[in-house]
């Protein structure tokens, strides 16, 4: 086990130690490589780019438990699945699995290629989940900025991708969104003409219908699954105006939904103070208890 997944493992056994019984914190070093591993870059899917792959984060004993499809952020342009393995533990805390997404970015693949591979992730978890310990009648979709995005894409797609995946019959769904500060309309941040995001939109050679084609606001509509946004209103790279419209959207298709705004939040977690982080992580635990995905 490289040291990496130890730190994982150690951290995670701290956070679980109450499920554990009677043994005390001095004895997490000798049982943490008993309880939890890091199942590290599974094919999920393979494409002319190179296979890609996700981590997964189970207990040994792969207990079924809900599952939390993890989809980094980086403006489609950079980031990875090990990044912010620190994210996760809070979900790993409440009883998630959490899945790590590995999709091509821009430099590899212009869109819609980190949609399509999103959306197989998504489908690879629905059909393979359970022999790792994932309910995948338990999936929640999260992800921050391109993966808050992403997120809302995979959620709210109708199966148009999934024949590319190999998924045939029809789709799963998820039971709940988590959409951290994503885009939800991208022909006006286009328009902003920033280079990481037409370089990304440009590969069909009609930026504006690809951004059209890929914003999670023209794929709202009845039966998408609940969403959670947690959005600064101080955010100068996705306005906070995107969340809003998001919301304003969903209500108005009958979709339950909850905006949380951030006062004076800027772009990223790490930017938000610890009151208000702590504020939002206790309404992320109660919307995954109002939709069943955790215990009441």
């Amino acid at each position: 086990m490289n040291m990496g997944v130890q730190y994982v493992n150690v951290l995670l056994f701290g956070l679980f130690l109450p499920a554990f019984g009677q043994q005390t914190a001095r004895d997490w070093a000798s049982l943490v490589g008993q309880r939890f591993q890091a199942v590290r870059d599974v094919v999920y899917h393979s494409t002319p780019q190179g296979d890609l792959r996700v981590d997964l984060y189970v207990p040994y004993d792969r207990r079924p438990g809900p599952g939390l499809l993890y989809i980094h952020g980086g403006g489609w342009q950079t980031g990875s699945k090990e990044q912010y393995v620190l994210w996760y533990l809070p979900y790993l805390q409440l009883g998630m699995r959490v899945v790590a997404v590995e999709y091509r970015l821009s430099g590899r693949a212009p869109a819609p290629a980190a949609v399509e591979d999103a959306r197989c992730a998504f489908l690879w978890l629905a059909r393979n989940g359970g022999k790792y310990g994932v309910d995948t009648e338990r999936l929640v979709i999260t992800g921050g900025s391109a993966g808050g995005h992403l997120a809302l894409m995979t959620a709210m797609l109708d199966g148009s991708y999934d024949a590319a995946c190999g998924h045939a019959g029809p789709p799963p769904k998820a039971r709940a969104v988590i959409n951290y500060y994503g885009a939800t309309d991208l022909e006006p941040l286009l328009r902003e003409g920033k280079p990481h995001r037409v370089k990304w939109l440009s590969g069909s050679g009609d930026p504006s219908g690809m951004a059209r084609r890929l914003s999670p606001l023209n794929w709202v509509r009845a039966g998408v699954p609940p969403v959670l946004t947690l959005h600064g209103d101080a955010d100068e790279a996705i306005p906070h105006d995107q969340a809003a419209r998001l919301h304003e959207a969903l209500a108005k298709a009958g979709v339950a939904n909850e905006l949380v705004t951030i006062p004076g939040g800027a772009h990223g977690r790490h930017t938000w103070s610890d009151a208000e982080t702590l504020r939002v992580q206790r309404r992320i635990e109660a919307f995954l208890k109002q939709n069943g995905v955790i215990p009441d």
